[in-house]
């Protein structure tokens, strides 16, 4: 008994002492320029103890000892040694300067949301990547030069463009703002215009190739892209920004901050206005953004985070695409645009885009104890706005132009006529295809370590969201009214402007979702395996198929069940080497418009078939002094796989044609390498290679296809087994320079290369479409389809940054393709391929003044 008390009385020493020498560190990582470093690594020298910043570049740390030294490292920057004792043990604002020496290439990725090291390809572009990259380009642009991506400006309008993460477009590559998903919730995609301005508040992006690593029950196909809006800045101050560029591109801003009082209160506010001509004719752009963050440090254990931000705009679009020979011959070149004209001497756009989408957040930051946290997110996005096209009974009245078929459509014309037609009304007028919606969600990551080396994530999503869709007269050119019969509630009626018409629905859309994951974090070896599990209902409301009485006009409640499990692990070899796997599947319910086939309440797909991904990846990571390389395999799966397609309609100003295609099988696999080499301090060589094989695998019987009025015109068998995938360039490779004359001078030159570009398949072929009744396409098997031609493209940038007075000011020059390459940038097959001309030369200059 005296041995046994004695042995416990040791124990309890000890667990005494060691409880005694931990210490817990609290601080903020920043960089240069004051923002927060969101994802940086803290550790705890000579031991394996570590953890990473959080949203804020806030770290909090149980330490070993009660004094000792933190090594803070993070990508691009030199890392920094600062000591801690128990008498200090908020060590403050730490700012870390950029590093001179080779960047890390990381290929165990940090979450931005919480600290965790995931065994995934993982790119990272830092804020000022963007500032030095961006120029005029589309914001999805700066990923260019990333493994996998292929990202283009379509038609060219502002804020049109669009990217492809291993070839699967935007409705599978899941993106997030702040850890919060903003893919639309009906059908999957995501519309840059939405987030003109988000480049602004950009604090940092990270690109997950593959499975990705999203704490949230998102099944992400290609990957995911995560980006971090600033927070309060820690110092009071802020900045001015000014830019011109090519075409009339004009951009002013500012950004304030009171910087983190006393009180524990912060609040940053940023705005900025652009406006433009466009480089594609009649594709003229007026925006604005806002940004405004207050956050509340209400004691050490809770903090407050308010956030809003949206960027309000309206563009001229260029939706058709023409012949090459078209461009050839046209007046204006490769900025020739079909969907413009002139009325009564102002330019007027038939196709345009006007919208709203803002995004307000409240988030509540909880530690609940020094191994326990509880991160929640409220939050609420409201969109309103839409397209611009033509209606009515003679849209032909569009082909007359104001001179030869590659001018502006002579829109007075129409006028002359509809004032002639009197009490007959208008035979063509404008109208604006409208997607209103309001989204509503809840987002919760629960964390514990259950050890030293093994944590637990649990995470609840939970959304709810209504788009309204209908469509709306905008201009009556001219005539008295517009005459319309398709509200079976308001038969023959005489429409003014801003009266509905063609259509008028609402699309209702349940989300509930849950999410696990158990992580093993060891000095050499890091695995983890998750699930997920979500419940997706959908309902329809028609107001204008179905009286108000009636029990079709609310549809049934479909619920679709769908769930993931992945798993993956990274093992240093030794101090340069590294090797990493994942592996997983998951079961994605179909997307609305898979279940509402024919845009109608009784013609219901119920029992529609979950897409199933099946993904595997292997990687390599190389780490030397003065070289670091990745190279990684992937494939991927996909069975089952349901999304809408748009099939241009050649007749300027009509809406495109729709088809819901149901059933298709596709595999994506490939090879990417990239690498990072600074012979000298001053000097880095970045550069990537790309190789993707990517098919489809079966063919497709009875595919509907609906004009723009939601009515089916045609039935087409889809032979495409052995197709290339297209809208994506499965061969990249880039090459890029940085070069530091002084420590605030740089010049930077990319060189981007893409080939294996292959156009969208002819869906329409040779049916007949007379929108009068059903057509069936003969099954012809198509022939390969249509390969644009290989093309190159050189971009280059040059910094200086400066004291003015007492302020910091850094000018920024920005050439995208420099020596003017000509090249296709999308196509689509036909006799006489129907193709999207990439832009020239363009060029930008701006200026930072900082205070």
């Amino acid at each position: 008994m005296r041995n046994f008390k004695n042995l416990l009385f040791v124990a309890l020493f000890f667990v005494t002492a060691t409880v005694l020498g931990q210490t817990k560190i609290t601080g903020t990582i920043v960089d240069e320029t004051n923002q927060s470093l969101p994802g940086a690594s803290v550790l705890e020298k000579g031991t394996s103890n570590g953890t990473d910043t959080d949203f804020d570049g806030k770290f909090s740390l149980k330490t070993n000892s009660n004094s000792g030294t933190l090594v803070i490292s993070f990508i691009g920057y030199k890392t920094k040694e600062v000591t801690f004792s128990s008498s200090k043990t908020n060590v403050g604002k730490i700012q870390l300067v950029e590093d001179a020496t080779l960047d890390e290439v990381v290929i165990t990725a940090t979450s931005f949301a919480i600290d965790r090291k995931t065994p995934v390809a993982v790119s990272t572009i830092k804020a000022a990547d963007i500032e030095r990259k961006l120029g005029t380009q589309e914001f999805p642009e700066v990923l260019k030069s990333t493994p996998g991506v292929y990202a283009t400006k379509s038609g060219g309008g502002f804020g049109d463009g669009r990217i492809n993460l291993r070839g699967f477009d935007s409705e599978n590559v899941a993106v997030m703002i702040n850890g919060v998903p903003v893919n639309d919730m009906e059908n999957g995609r995501v519309y840059w215009s939405n987030w003109a301005g988000l480049s602004d508040v950009t604090s940092a992006m990270q690109v997950q190739r593959g499975l990705g690593a999203s704490k949230v029950a998102v099944p992400s196909i290609g990957g995911t892209i995560n980006i971090l809006s600033k927070t309060s800045d820690v110092e009071k101050g802020g900045n001015v920004i000014a830019s011109t560029g090519n075409d009339g591109y004009q951009k002013y801003g500012f950004t304030l901050s009171t910087g983190l009082m006393d009180n524990g209160f912060a609040s940053t506010v940023s705005f900025a206005k652009t406006t433009g001509e466009g480089y594609v004719d009649g594709t003229q752009f007026n925006g604005f953004n806002y940004f405004v963050n207050f956050s509340k440090e209400i004691n050490e254990n809770h903090k407050l985070s308010f956030t809003t931000f949206g960027s309000p705009q309206r563009h001229g679009q260029r939706q058709n695409r023409s012949t090459i020979a078209t461009y050839r011959n046209a007046e204006s070149g490769i900025r020739f645009n079909p969907d413009w004209g002139y009325k009564n001497g102002q330019v007027t756009h038939i196709e345009d885009n006007f919208y709203h989408k803002s995004q307000t957040s409240l988030n509540h930051y909880w530690t609940m104890s020094d191994v326990t946290s509880l991160s929640t997110a409220v939050y609420v996005s409201y969109g309103t706005g839409g397209g611009g096209g033509t209606a009515g009974s003679n849209t032909e009245l569009f082909k007359t132009r104001l001179g030869g078929s590659d001018q502006p459509v002579d829109l007075d014309n129409i006028v002359e006529i509809n004032r002639a037609n009197g009490a007959l009304g208008s035979e063509a007028i404008l109208r604006a295809s409208r997607n209103d919606h309001e989204w509503y969600g809840v987002l919760s990551t629960f964390k514990t370590e259950l050890t030293d080396n093994f944590n637990l994530i649990a995470g609840l999503d939970w959304r709810t969201y209504t788009g309204k869709h209908f469509r709306e007269v905008t201009d009556l050119l001219g005539g008295q009214y517009f005459l319309d019969d398709s509200d079976v509630n308001n038969p023959n009626a005489a429409l003014k402007v801003g009266d509905k018409f063609s259509y008028n629905n609402d699309g209702n859309v349940g989300w509930l979702g849950f999410f696990g994951q158990i992580e093993y974090d060891g000095d050499d070896f890091n695995a983890f395996v998750s699930t997920s599990f979500q419940n997706t209902s959908y309902q329809r409301v028609d107001y204008f198929q179905y009286a108000p009485t009636s029990d079709l006009r609310t549809s049934d409640k479909y619920n679709f069940q769908g769930y993931s499990i992945k798993a993956g692990a990274n093992y240093i070899l030794d101090g340069q080497n590294n090797v990493f796997a994942n592996i997983g599947y998951f079961e994605r319910p179909a997307n609305f418009g898979a279940v509402f086939t024919n845009f109608d309440n009784e013609e219901i797909n119920p029992d529609a078939e979950n897409q199933k991904i099946f993904s595997m990846e292997l990687g390599y990571g190389l780490r030397g002094e003065k070289f670091a390389a990745n190279v990684n395999l992937y494939r991927t799966e996909w069975r089952d796989r349901t999304f809408t397609e748009s099939i241009p309609n050649q007749t300027a100003g009509q809406d495109d044609y729709t088809a819901n295609i149901l059933g298709v099988n596709a595999i994506h696999q490939g090879v990417e390498v990239d690498f990072t080499y600074k012979p000298t301090g001053n000097f880095t060589l970045t550069g990537m290679l790309s190789l993707g094989d990517w098919k489809w695998d079966n063919d497709i019987l009875d595919t509907p296809i609906f004009d723009g009025d939601q009515n089916q015109v045609a039935t087409v068998d889809l032979l495409i087994k052995d197709l290339k995938v297209a809208d994506a360039a499965q061969t990249t490779a880039a090459l890029g320079m940085l070069y530091k004359f002084w420590d605030k001078t740089s010049i930077t030159v990319d060189y981007n290369y893409f080939a294996n570009l292959y156009s969208d398949f002819d869906i329409l072929g040779s049916a007949n479409i007379t929108e009068t009744g059903d057509v069936k396409q003969p099954s012809v098997r198509p022939g390969d389809t249509w390969k644009a031609p290989n093309y190159s493209t050189f971009d280059a940038s040059l910094r200086h940054g400066f004291t003015l007075g007492e302020f910091d000011t850094t000018l920024t020059a920005r050439v995208n393709n420099l020596f003017n390459t000509e090249y296709i940038a999308d196509a689509l097959d036909a006799s006489d391929p129907l193709v999207w001309f990439g832009y020239g030369r363009t060029f930008s200059l701006s200026a930072k003044i900082k205070f």
